[in-house]
Parts: structure tokens; sequence; C-alpha cells
């Protein structure tokens, strides 16, 4: 029973640091393509996106998480959270006219 417990911790807390990385990637991704871009018509930020994923799997390594364990599931995931939260949050900027 008790190791049970313990695995389904280790699993939730797997998922927290998962779904934390991501998100924060997104948003810093977001933060930077308004840096470094003139505007939604300017396709460098799409690569600062892909540089904010692909950095992403050495963190994961930081953080205790096995990228060989994660599944093609797990890798669509990370991306999908990771482009949801730049576009909301690059949207957002750019409608509110803000320059970092």
């Amino acid at each position: 029973m008790a190791a049970e417990t313990l695995d389904e911790r280790a699993s939730h807390i797997r998922g927290l640091m998962v779904t934390s990385i991501a998100t924060l990637a997104g948003v810093a991704g977001a933060l930077v393509t308004t840096v470094l871009t003139t505007g939604p018509q300017d396709t460098f930020g799409i690569a600062v996106l892909g540089a904010f994923v692909l950095v992403q799997f050495p963190l994961l390594n930081v953080a205790g998480i096995d990228n060989e364990g994660l599944s093609a599931k797990d890798y669509l995931y990370i991306v999908f959270m990771t482009f949801s939260l730049w576009y909301v949050t690059w949207a957002i900027l750019l409608s509110t006219g803000t320059t970092l």
C-alpha cells in the first residue's frame, strides 16, 4: 500500500514539474518574442518558440525527470502546452501594445 502511494506521488510530482516547466517556458518565450520581433508578421517568433521547446529537455533532466522515460504523447504535450501559453501570452502583449 505504501509503495503504491509513493509511486502515485512521484508520478503526480513528475506531471506537475513537466507542466510547470512547459507553461513557464511558453510565457518566457512570449516575452522574448515580444522583445526580439517587430510584430505578428515577423516569423522569427516561431524560431524563439522552437528554442524554448528544445531548452526544456535539459531542464527536465536537471529537475530529475529522465527524458528516456518520456513517450511520444509526453513530447506532444510539452510542445502543445508551450505553444499554447506562448500564443496566448504573445497575443495579449500584442493587443495591449506592450513593449518590453
